[in-house]
């Protein structure tokens, strides 16, 4: 994890976002690259002028950022990008070769009943790149220990658990597996990959109305330092293909959770 990319849409969730990333970027030895995405007037039949307007301002944002935290010698890329903001983060994930994007739960959103607002949901839904969800104020500590949830044990992408790797030759991580029988799993999805099954320290299987609800069973007794979930239409944010967000009812997490990409 080489190459971090952490989109900003304010100040208070810009600096809580890049000490984080700072922290991650210094033990492994990554570069950031913090982003603000605003909206090209010009092209939208406004006038020219709104377009330096809003450059100005998304700089502004990025220099009040920046200088509110200490870099620690880290190599930190600032760029204002104009257009969709969805467009912009694959444009430049691609062109910095990104390997883990970090955003906030809510961007905009202040809404108590909310954990994934529109924007971070969105962006879920349409990046393949692995996206770390940092609680607000959380404080960086390294992941001695992750619980990986999933109901489906079998991956027909590549590389769907290269984070995972990382992690352990990273933080010398411990994985714990969780595979959650709900009355939707098939006998396929209990078979589960040796690629999966080479890197646990442990494996509990449980059976549950929801795969949130055996996370939320078994969340205390591993007591992790991160969650890391799978992203599928029939998995844990399946309400994402019906709306853009994610309710606190229907999943939420007071840790770190990094989202993988699996097959939809």
């Amino acid at each position: 994890m080489k190459n971090i990319l952490v989109p900003v849409g304010s100040t208070e969730n810009g600096i809580n976002n890049l000490k984080y990333a700072i922290n991650f970027a210094s033990i492994s030895g990554g570069t950031v690259y913090l982003i603000n995405v605003y909206k090209e007037y010009a092209k939208l039949g406004g006038i020219k002028e709104l377009d330096q307007f809003e450059l100005d301002r998304s700089g502004k944002l990025l220099n009040n950022i920046i200088n509110s935290v200490n870099t620690k010698g880290i190599k930190v890329i600032t760029k204002p990008i104009k257009g969709d903001p969805f467009v912009a983060i694959k444009k430049i994930s691609k062109q910095f070769d990104i390997d883990l994007i970090i955003a906030s739960p809510q961007s905009v959103e202040i809404d108590d009943k909310v954990y994934l607002g529109t924007i971070t949901a969105k962006l879920v839904k349409k990046t393949e790149i692995p996206l770390l969800i940092v609680p607000k104020n959380y404080l960086f500590r390294k992941f001695d220990s992750i619980l990986v949830a999933f109901k489906n044990g079998h991956f027909e992408k590549e590389n769907v658990l290269t984070p995972i790797h990382d992690m352990v030759s990273i933080f010398k991580s411990k994985i714990n597996l969780l595979q959650v029988i709900t009355p939707e799993t098939t006998e396929q999805h209990l078979k589960i990959d040796q690629e999966l099954l080479d890197i646990k320290s442990t494996l509990t299987t449980t059976r549950n109305a929801t795969t949130f609800q055996g996370v939320l069973e078994h969340f205390q007794a591993h007591n992790p330092d991160m969650l890391c979930v799978i992203r599928r239409k029939r998995g844990f944010f399946k309400k994402l293909w019906e709306k853009n967000s994610v309710l606190k009812r229907d999943f939420h997490t007071s840790i770190p959770l990094l989202i993988l990409s699996g097959n939809l």
